[in-house]
């Protein structure tokens, strides 16, 4: 099969043929890819920013948002038969260890994560789990909901964690209004009843966050923590869903965000440098959130179902990947990008 290999950290992938992934457990399942979602942890693998944690299986093909058809099942698979829409959980989790056990998939003491530390979908069939697969519903096309396998599950993760104190009256900053923060907007919409206020460096993003349900909007520019504080009554605001991770927007939150508010990184990238005084003092929470796990996945694609959530994507073919990647590098994507096998 064609896939988009990384051989070298810093440097374009390389597409080329490659084996086709087989069978070797009973619960694998082999998937045929209708969409695999661009990312930019895609572009973080490819600057080696991952490789301290993971140590990179280099070469190995990227792609963890992932959607297609079941092509072919192991013999202890019971729950799908070939042929199957479905959509990949990016982990491929045990289910015997505690966190597995607890719901919480992507803690997996043994995980395996196709696109980061296996083989991943920027390809034409991808292995994973019968644990991973979540079978699409009413008709849904695997390449119009692939990036929610990950940009709309952290989303959803971190909204859920925030939404409880996301009350009436209460004001809530989203930055980043990209793949996870068109997302994030509408969930937030549908579980919390603060007033939303989304921030980006793009008026583009900046309105479809306004279509899809923000209040105020603030572009990156000169002046916009007092714009932010202006609409927070001089206060700050109650929450901040960082969505961006960089030194800039952690500096930029410390100063926006309310005493006793809450901060929840979910971009990454940059370093949060906060004198321990001024959390104490201000009394601030600064919660990390991950990707969601697969009930998460499945929530989602309930809401989706009913559309309750919509997803603003583009579709490209998977020949495309680099240019798609250099695309997303250079801040001109909007919502998020799809590669699709020809």
């Amino acid at each position: 099969m064609k896939a988009w290999r990384l051989k070298e950290f810093n440097q374009p992938l390389s597409f080329e043929e490659i084996d086709d992934p087989v069978i070797t457990d009973p619960t694998d399942v082999i998937i045929k890819i209708g969409g695999a979602g661009v990312c930019r942890t895609d572009l973080h693998l490819i600057e080696g920013i991952w490789d301290e944690t993971l140590k990179t299986p280099l070469p190995f093909t990227i792609g963890h948002e992932n959607a297609g058809w079941v092509h072919e099942i192991g013999s202890g698979v019971t729950t799908f038969e070939v042929g199957d829409p479905v959509i990949v959980h990016p982990v491929a989790s045990c289910g015997k260890c505690l966190s597995c056990r607890a719901g919480e998939d992507m803690h997996c003491e043994n995980l395996v994560f196709p696109g980061l530390t296996a083989d991943g979908g920027y390809a034409e069939f991808l292995k994973t789990s019968e644990r991973a697969l979540i079978k699409l519903e009413n008709g849904v096309e695997p390449k119009d909901v692939a990036p929610l396998a990950d940009a709309g599950i952290t989303a959803y993760r971190a909204v859920q964690k925030a939404a409880p104190l996301a009350k009436p009256g209460t004001k809530a900053l989203l930055i980043g209004m990209g793949g996870l923060g068109h997302i994030a907007v509408q969930l937030m919409r549908e579980f919390g009843n603060s007033d939303i206020i989304a921030m980006d460096t793009n008026e583009e993003r900046l309105k479809l966050a306004s279509d899809y349900g923000a209040d105020e909007s603030v572009l990156v520019k000169d002046g916009m923590i007092e714009e932010v504080l202006h609409l927070s009554e001089a206060k700050g605001v109650d929450l901040i869903i960082d969505l961006v991770g960089t030194d800039q927007t952690h500096e930029d939150s410390m100063k926006m965000l309310k005493k006793g508010g809450s901060y929840f990184v979910v971009g990454y990238g940059g370093a949060l440098h906060v004198p321990s005084l001024n959390i104490i003092n201000n009394e601030v929470n600064i919660v990390g959130s991950l990707v969601g796990n697969y009930n998460q996945l499945y929530e989602l694609m309930k809401l989706h179902a009913k559309g309750k959530i919509h997803l603003h994507s583009t579709s490209y073919p998977l020949s495309e990947a680099n240019e798609v990647l250099k695309k997303l590098d250079e801040g001109i994507i909007n919502g998020r990008t799809v590669l699709v096998p020809e």
